[in-house]
């Protein structure tokens, strides 16, 4: 159950990154989006396929 941990945080980090995205948005700061994206899309895909693997595969972190 300790492996749930990191995509858990990693889900956070992508839930926050994504309102700094739109509050970056609202002021019209489009680089800010552009960080906020790439990493919504980073952290996102790792939560995923870290939950993926874990629950399907019965593996755990993705490799």
């Amino acid at each position: 159950m300790l492996v749930l941990l990191l995509p858990i945080l990693f889900l956070l980090i992508a839930i926050a990154s994504l309102l700094g995205g739109i509050s970056s948005l609202k002021q019209r700061n489009f680089f800010a989006v552009g960080f906020s994206g790439v990493s919504v899309l980073v952290f996102g895909f790792f939560s995923i396929a870290t939950f993926w693997s874990y629950f399907v595969h019965d593996q755990g972190i993705p490799i």
